[in-house]
């Protein structure tokens, strides 16, 4: 069993380092899920009005193969991606001690703060670089949002508990009055506060947004942010989407359920739930360890088939993406009970979504896999992943044991 281990480490490692430097020949640009409208092409003769933008973005986001090189679609950075990579870099720094992973962590850094969204907002925030139509919205490209805000926010607070220079929380600090001060507010009660996805008029609940903000928040509250030190804002926003945890312990995608066909998704489970760990762990509230737990508890029972696959939601089996697979082994790696579920997550990841290039797919299907690779959603995900894996591994904690 433990040789089995060892192979499986082993193997995860040299993944990660083909998937960083693929990604890193890329210049960690790349194609995005919901990019259709990036084509010149689509531009032009669908990014009039709403319907025709909806059908050429979902048309390019579902077709079997990727449609991207064909309508001129360019290669962009992607902040989020960015921000997923830097934790992989900093993760492995954090494993190994290698500084060239630090220094490109650094470079990466650097480039994702000159990647902040135009405007005038209250302070540092980030977005796609895309146009981007929902059912509900329509946000222009480099248009800032909470989700990408939160997890760039994410990456430099890393940064700053490794490196402890203080431009990186001062950008966070900076990133905290947008999400503060620039989100529509949703709902406003003494124990609880939701805050809308983007700076502009919107009625929807994404029940993953303010937990993602309160993370973010209760980082700067541990760091002793005078900002935030004494501030009932943060638990107010997690307290909110605890309570919206249903009694088997899942999440739906949206407040009401009835505003999203999505229902318990996959990897918006896992965001949740690791945004909940993170909140606990640095504001010492462990309040909410028995939401926690049945989360954490339906998000195993419920979203990964006996093989390792993730599920797409709660009742629908298929497509596997690769993005579910990659959450699963973020979130279960941290929990030795679960080491079972990560090793099969990890090796149906390996052995159905890898090319041996550098390259993870996109999504296996009931009866094809997209084999192509969107950067952010596949390498970008994954490289963190693994780089978590192999930190929480046994043979690392053996190691980190045998050293003190």
């Amino acid at each position: 069993m433990l040789d089995g281990l060892n192979a499986l480490e082993s193997k995860s490692n040299k993944v990660l380092q083909e998937v960083l430097a693929w990604s890193k020949n890329q210049q960690y640009r790349g194609y995005n899920k919901h990019d259709g409208l990036n084509s010149p092409l689509l531009k032009l003769f669908m990014g009039w009005a709403k319907w025709p933008r909806i059908i050429a973005i979902q048309t390019v986001m579902r077709f079997p193969l990727n449609l991207r090189p064909l309508l001129l679609a360019p290669k962009t950075y992607n902040p989020k991606g960015l921000a997923l990579f830097i934790q992989a870099l900093l993760t492995r720094y954090e494993s190994t001690g290698n500084s060239d992973d630090l220094h490109e962590a650094i470079q990466l850094l650097n480039n994702l703060d000159r990647l902040r969204s135009p405007g005038t907002f209250s302070g540092a925030c980030w977005g796609y670089h895309y146009p981007w139509q929902d059912l509900g919205f329509f946000a222009p490209k480099n248009t800032p949002n909470a989700v990408v805000t939160c997890f760039v926010c994410e990456a430099f607070l890393t940064a700053y508990r490794i490196t402890k220079k203080k431009e990186y929380l001062q950008i966070v600090e900076s990133a905290s009055q947008f999400l503060l001060n620039d989100l529509t507010i949703l709902k406003d009660q003494p124990d609880e506060l939701c805050l809308g996805y983007m700076p502009m008029p919107m009625t929807m609940r994404v029940m993953d947004v303010s937990i993602l903000i309160g993370s973010v928040l209760s980082g700067l509250i541990h760091h002793g942010s005078i900002e935030t030190r004494n501030n009932s804002t943060t638990k107010r926003l997690v307290t909110y989407v605890v309570n919206q945890q249903t009694t088997d312990g899942a999440w739906f995608y949206t407040d009401p359920p009835s505003d999203s066909h999505i229902t318990h998704d996959n990897y918006h489970t896992g965001f949740i739930l690791d945004a909940l760990w993170r909140y606990m762990h640095r504001t010492g509230d462990h309040s909410f360890q028995d939401s926690y737990d049945k989360g954490l508890a339906f998000y195993a029972e419920k979203l990964f088939n006996q093989d390792g696959s993730p599920r797409w939601m709660h009742d629908t089996d298929f497509p596997h993406d690769i993005h579910g697979a990659a959450q699963g082994i973020l979130t279960f790696s941290r929990h030795s009970s679960h080491a079972p579920l990560v090793e099969k997550i990890l090796n149906w990841s390996l052995e159905h979504m890898y090319s041996r290039t550098g390259r993870f797919s996109y999504q296996q299907g009931r009866y094809f896999t997209k084999r192509f690779t969107l950067l952010r959603w596949c390498n970008g995900w994954m490289s963190y992943a693994l780089a978590e894996y192999a930190k929480n591994s046994p043979k690392h904690n053996q190691q980190i044991i045998a050293n003190d």
